[in-house]
């Protein structure tokens, strides 16, 4: 057994859902949003280097030694799956785990908006799936996927670095792609995927231009391709991959993106009352006025896309926030904090902003 088992064990029973290891600090973990010690003992430069290299292979460990960044998953069997991000700071070694959930949350667990089961049924287009860090944009995707599945018959690929969910056979096939195992790159990884007829193409990192593009490429061929971005909201996320391109090219890019983008989705976690975390979105779905916005870069207008179409099963972010609010879910506080409106929920504050 790993040494590291121990402490990612201690970590699931805590509740928690990272653990935090770095160089003269003590093992930590984030527990509903907020980081606490898991033990008193600080973590040693050799200490770290064993708990890392024993559950990383020679060819990789010798790769986050040269580039001093390593992402990878590992699994406890019959435990969990966890996502590991290797890394360098001032101090030396350090990691990040994140658990990966061993059994694929479902809509109705995930209380996901019922407006995201017709996107599933997309048979083209470009989705996004946006949010910072740790708001739980693989697991809304996982879930997704897994309706998809289980309501279709169609050939998924998914490429990502490391491979988080792994999806189990019911009604499509699924081929699942980790890029530094099974590809060079997630560009070459794409180039292959449009070659093997996919209906669905999952990409897990849009961070590269030449990712971006080919993406868009793809979903103007008529496959429905999911991604992930680190942005807050839909404006952001068109802005985000225009500006990833030289100014020579973003004409065409617009054009490209005005034509094949179908639906963007927004994910913020909230501290939920008592505890844990609870999900608020804003949600852009097609809009007979969208590309056309796109296209002649006026993004503002996105906002009013939405706030015209909520009918339609569209959201605001704030929206989303205040219904969580009223439900009792999360406090006046948390909603202020995670609201783009502040002036909006002043009123919802414990001690009132005047």
């Amino acid at each position: 057994m790993a040494e590291i088992d121990a402490l990612l064990k201690g970590m699931l029973d805590n509740d928690g859902s990272d653990l935090h290891l770095a160089v003269g600090s003590v093992p930590k973990i984030r527990a509903s949003g907020a980081m606490q010690p898991l033990t008193n003992e600080p973590v040693t430069a050799k200490q770290m280097a064993k708990l890392l290299s024993q559950i990383t292979n020679e060819t990789r460990w010798n790769h986050y030694l040269e580039t001093r960044d390593l992402d990878l998953a590992y699994e406890i069997k019959g435990l969990a799956r966890f996502r590991g991000s290797f890394f360098y700071n001032h101090w030396g070694q350090a990691a990040v785990f994140r658990q990966i959930p061993a059994e694929i949350l479902s809509f109705d667990t995930l209380k996901l908006p019922e407006v995201l089961r017709d996107v599933c049924a997309y048979k083209e287009g470009l989705v996004f799936v946006t949010g910072p860090t740790g708001s739980g944009k693989s697991t809304t995707l996982a879930a997704m996927i897994d309706y998809i599945n289980e309501n279709y018959q169609k050939h998924i690929i998914t490429i990502e670095d490391p491979i988080e969910f792994v999806h189990p056979k019911k009604k499509s096939v699924i081929v699942h792609r980790e890029v530094g195992e099974h590809s060079g790159s997630f560009a070459n990884a794409l180039r292959g995927a449009m070659r093997a007829d996919p209906d669905i193409i999952l990409v897990g990192e849009m961070r590269e231009l030449e990712t971006i593009k080919l993406a868009l490429g793809c979903a103007s061929m008529g496959m429905l391709v999911f991604g992930t971005l680190h942005t807050n909201n839909a404006p952001k996320t068109v802005d985000r991959i225009i500006d990833a391109f030289p100014a020579e090219e973003q004409g065409q890019i617009r054009i490209m993106l005005a034509g094949c983008l179908s639906c963007v989705v927004s994910q913020l976690l909230c501290k939920k009352v008592p505890k844990g975390r609870v999900a608020v979105h804003e949600i852009l779905l097609k809009h007979d006025a969208l590309p056309n916005t796109i296209r002649s870069g006026r993004t503002s207008a996105i906002r009013g896309i939405i706030e015209s179409s909520m009918a339609q099963g569209m959201t605001m972010m704030d929206f989303s926030i205040k219904k969580q609010l009223e439900a009792g879910n999360i406090t006046g506080n948390e909603a202020y904090m995670k609201a783009a409106d502040k002036e909006a929920f002043k009123q919802y504050l414990d001690d009132p902003v005047v």
